[in-house]
């Protein structure tokens, strides 16, 4: 039991990093954050199984692709 708590602390914490790391990508990306992961699960979900990475290359913060209700209308910071 021990050893379950552990892992379950040590995995939810890698979650927890992983999406703040895309959080903030997102905002120096100049992207809302909400609507950019709500996108992009949206879109996998859409998606075949393993797609090509080219198919994901479009859903990426800097993708130029990505539709313009999810980007701020403040440009991000360099």
């Amino acid at each position: 039991k021990k050893e379950e708590k552990i892992l379950f602390g040590l995995n939810g914490a890698d979650a927890s990093v992983i999406t703040y790391s895309i959080v903030e990508t997102a905002l120096l990306n100049g992207l809302k954050p909400y609507l950019y992961l709500t996108y992009v699960l949206e879109r996998l979900r859409q998606l075949v199984p393993f797609p090509e990475p080219e198919e994901l290359d479009s859903l990426l913060p800097w993708a130029e692709e990505l539709p313009e209700e999810i980007k701020t209308k403040t440009k991000p910071k360099k």
